[in-house]
């Protein structure tokens, strides 16, 4: 309980994640993986592979899951239907949003050989967690399908991109 205490009570990132860990060691809720390739870059790419998992799984731990494949940001794409912004300006930034937001299923479509716009729109008619599963080519609920992402990924990755698009918007000059 005191462990637990101290994990509520710390601001430092670092020291509740230890924290975590020593709990967990104390209540026998620690894996050992073992890696192992048939070459040292092989082991190097298996090893990161792990490493993302277990990042998403903590991601998925603190903040839930979303359903993958963008649909996520499909249906959150669709609470700014009709928002307006004080100015030309930011109703022109919600339109620009509505647009890009949907560019994560137009690639993992077109990845898989098929039209983005088509795929968009019949994943738009659906409702909740349904979606594209590009794996398996078919429209399904994604969620029971385990095709999901860490809501704190999916989160993170929009507020990124809107600080790198807004980094780009008061940059005078881009060497890309």
């Amino acid at each position: 309980n005191q462990i637990k205490a101290e994990i509520k009570n710390t601001t430092s990132d670092y020291d509740k994640e230890k924290l975590q860990e020593r709990l967990a060691k104390l209540s026998g809720g620690v894996a050992v993986l073992y890696v192992g390739a048939a070459s040292e870059v092989e082991m190097k790419e298996k090893k990161d592979r792990v490493d993302d998992a277990l990042c998403a799984t903590r991601a998925a731990i603190e903040e839930g899951i979303v359903p993958g494949g963008g649909v996520a940001y499909i249906r959150a794409s669709e609470a700014l239907e009709g928002l307006k912004g004080d100015n030309e300006d930011e109703t022109t930034g919600i339109e620009i949003i509505k647009r890009a937001i949907e560019e994560p299923l137009r690639q993992i479509v077109a990845n898989a050989g098929k039209e983005g716009a088509v795929v968009v729109q019949k994943v738009r008619e659906g409702k909740g967690d349904f979606g594209y599963n590009a794996r398996t080519d078919v429209y399904e609920n994604l969620h029971a399908a385990g095709v999901v992402d860490p809501a704190k990924v999916t989160r993170v990755a929009l507020e990124n991109a809107a600080s790198i698009a807004g980094m780009f918007l008061t940059t005078e000059c881009v060497i890309v």
